[in-house]
């Protein structure tokens, strides 16, 4: 059918440009004929609504097949770390595939993995060396679960099975995955769920009954983590998985003092504590791994996304020596594995994206301009439906509000209409594409690329200025 698509599009000179003719329109059609896309309401495309078509990508920018330019304010999906188009990425992934374009990790290696993997331990904290390759962050956590349940086992302690995640948080897809998860209607559709995951609270100062009316936190939401492990039995819970910054309700980031109390009550239990730096690590707040910037060295680190810049697939669960230890004997094995793990072009991909980090200095780059972002976006604090500006690095959500003062949040219905009904088309309509999200209270969140600067900080505000004062005239 590919092969269809492909000859009909090449026969029209204007569908090859995208630009005029009936090229996008029969791409739309057969999108909503064949194409099931991600977390969409399918039913919401049709003759009127078509589905947007993203062409091509230059630096921050990336057009449509109409030839229209948005600025990328979201990295696609917190992934594009160096910008859209970047050639050398391109060729990293030709000359791989020319000189090997698959092979397993499965009882073999290839120098891309291997390099990879060595140069990942490098930029990981104390003990965390050993490198175990995904295609994603998904697979990443949930073989961080089922290296956590075995690993138990092995040392003499089974009962140890559980994991504790927060409420709100998004790991994933994956069943494992989203039983960790703890967004309601995320999992709904699929339970029962793996057995095992339980909640504490999130780190949502703004929301907080016991501390948004304090000068500091009080570090309640860490506590919560500890009378979790307290009720479901010490000697069940296998895990901990905290990231850095909250993604789903909004970016949370850590309260003063948040991740080193977890770290010390999953010591004081015997527990493994998992960063999950998925979309925090890669440079999205600053450092190469978010828990550098934090100060806490985990037991385990998950992570996907900004690995390539999204030039290719890839992700990776980076866990401490002493948990390869049991699995080090002649005829014990880590009963685990995922076909492209590893994958040669992608780790070459990887390779290549590491070298620009580090040859622009782009973790430098991100300290150096975050201030200016937060500063530019909380401009934005000035109009009535914005209750909080908050996160970090490059990576932050705007906390939408009926009421500043006393921060009533919207109905669910107000929610809907202002979020999928108005703001996520009025948005991209306006040339900005970012998250209008509703896990949670409603929130905007933006996670440009790396590269960005002031020019890009000043189109956002601006379209963002533009779009919530009609936002606020229709609730």
């Amino acid at each position: 059918m590919s092969e269809q698509i492909d000859s009909q599009i090449d026969d029209d000179p204007a569908a090859t440009t995208g630009t005029r003719g009936d090229g996008t329109d029969h791409l739309n059609r057969t999108a909503r004929e064949h194409l099931w896309l991600h977390f969409s309401r399918m039913g919401a495309y049709n003759d009127r609504h078509e589905i947007p078509i993203i062409e091509r990508g230059e630096g921050a920018y990336v057009w449509d097949s109409r030839g229209k330019r948005y600025l990328d304010g979201l990295s696609g999906l917190f992934v594009v770390q160096a910008g859209h188009g970047r050639k050398e990425l391109a060729e990293a992934a030709r000359k791989q595939a020319e000189k090997l374009a698959y092979f397993p990790l499965w009882s073999y290696a290839h120098p891309a993995s291997i390099e990879l993997a060595d140069r990942l331990a490098d930029y990981t904290p104390d003990s965390l060396n050993r490198v175990f390759f995904t295609t994603g962050g998904s697979e990443a956590v949930e073989s961080a679960w089922k290296l956590a349940r075995q690993y138990f086992k092995a040392i003499g302690e089974p009962t140890r099975y559980k994991v504790i995640s927060r409420e709100i948080a998004y790991h994933g897809t994956t069943m494992g995955a989203l039983s960790i998860t703890g967004i309601p209607s995320a999992r709904q559709p699929f339970e029962p769920l793996v057995p095992g995951a339980r909640k504490a609270m999130n780190t949502n100062r703004y929301r907080c009954v016991d501390c948004h009316h304090l000068d500091a936190c009080t570090l309640r939401c860490a506590t919560s983590i500890e009378q979790v492990i307290e009720m479901e039995g010490p000697e069940t819970v296998a895990a901990v998985y905290v990231e850095p910054v909250q993604n789903s309700g909004g970016c949370f980031p850590p309260p003063e003092g948040y991740l080193e109390r977890v770290r010390e009550i999953c010591d004081r239990y015997g527990i493994l504590m998992v960063s999950d730096e998925v979309i925090c690590a890669f440079g999205r707040l600053g450092e190469m791994f978010a828990c550098n910037r934090y100060g806490y060295v985990p037991d385990i680190i998950t992570c996907a996304k900004g690995m390539t810049s999204g030039y290719s697939p890839i992700g990776a669960m980076i866990a401490k020596d002493e948990l390869m230890e049991p699995f080090l004997s002649e005829t014990a094995s880590f009963a685990h594995g995922i076909t492209f793990g590893g994958h040669p072009v992608s780790s070459a991909v990887a390779l290549a994206n590491l070298d620009i980090f580090e040859r622009e200095g782009l973790l430098e780059h991100v300290r150096k301009n975050e201030g200016a972002f937060r500063s530019t976006l909380e401009r934005l604090s000035d109009l009535p439906i914005v209750g909080e500006v908050r996160g970090a690095g490059y990576f932050y959500g705007i906390e939408l509000v009926r009421d500043k003062a006393t921060r009533e949040t919207f109905s669910d219905e107000e929610a809907e209409f202002l979020l999928r009904d108005f703001l996520s088309p009025a948005l991209f309509d306006a040339g900005l594409i970012c998250r209008a999200d509703d896990r949670g209270d409603p929130v905007i969140q933006l996670s440009p690329p790396l590269i960005c600067d002031q020019q890009q900080f000043d189109e956002i505000e601006s379209i963002l200025r533009s779009v919530l004062e009609e936002a606020w005239a229709k609730v």
